[in-house]
């Protein structure tokens, strides 16, 4: 049985090396090593990072449930919000570099783009989630409206693995993109199984079988 200081202590840890990659980046642009193009690189990186973090987010629950350790499900609003916070950087990094923050000239590339258009919608979306993360906001929002809107991660992850998906098609290079969509598609395949298709068998097998044979009988002795 795992302590409450042992659950502390994890949170801890998790905290400190999920900012690994932003010390990285960090100490990257101060020692010149963001390499020839310093923005495709932080633009890049940051954004692998969000992908990651969305996926360790959506794999807590089916962890819980196969390892039966609870406590995990603990983690999952600190990766939730490390995967905003790298979403954040990306946004910000597009936003600063690209548009020097002109809002009109950024709005216009979100239309034009398509392959940004996705990716814009994806961190928008992001962010209620990340607003309603708190224990306050799920008691004002109840139980079953907050779950349904953080469903919403899954529609997120596919945005953005489309996203990344269109990046990469300049260069030809899908094994990144293919990688992700696979991870997403498991952990969704598996929500599916555990919430909609099991409850469903059981309740098929609970159910009384029927009795026609029973009642032929009642039929012919009333005759």
């Amino acid at each position: 049985m795992i302590t409450p200081r042992q659950i502390s202590l994890a949170k801890a840890a998790l905290f400190a090396a999920s900012l690994l990659p932003f010390a990285r980046l960090v100490l990257f642009a101060f020692t010149d090593r963001l390499g020839a193009n310093p923005i495709e690189f932080i633009t890049r990186n940051t954004g692998d990072w969000t992908l990651y973090f969305l996926c360790l987010t959506l794999s807590i629950t089916p962890l819980r449930k196969l390892t039966g350790q609870h406590w995990l499900i603990r983690l999952r609003r600190m990766l939730g919000l490390f995967a905003f916070f790298y979403a954040a950087l990306h946004f910000t990094t597009f936003l600063w570099f690209d548009h020097f923050f002109d809002v009109d000239e950024m709005l216009k590339d979100v239309v034009k783009r398509p392959f940004i258009t996705v990716g814009f919608s994806a961190f928008v979306l992001l962010v209620p989630l990340a607003v309603t993360s708190t224990n306050g906001m799920v008691k004002r929002l109840g139980g079953k409206r907050w779950q349904l809107l953080h469903r919403l991660v899954y529609l997120i992850a596919a945005l953005g693995i489309l996203h990344f998906w269109w990046m990469k098609a300049g260069k030809n290079d899908f094994a990144q993109p293919i990688l992700f969509g696979s991870i997403v598609a498991v952990l969704l395949l598996m929500r599916l199984w555990w919430n909609v298709l099991q409850p469903r068998l059981q309740r098929r097998r609970m159910q009384p079988a029927p009795v026609c044979g029973g009642l032929r009988e009642q039929r012919l002795e009333r005759k």
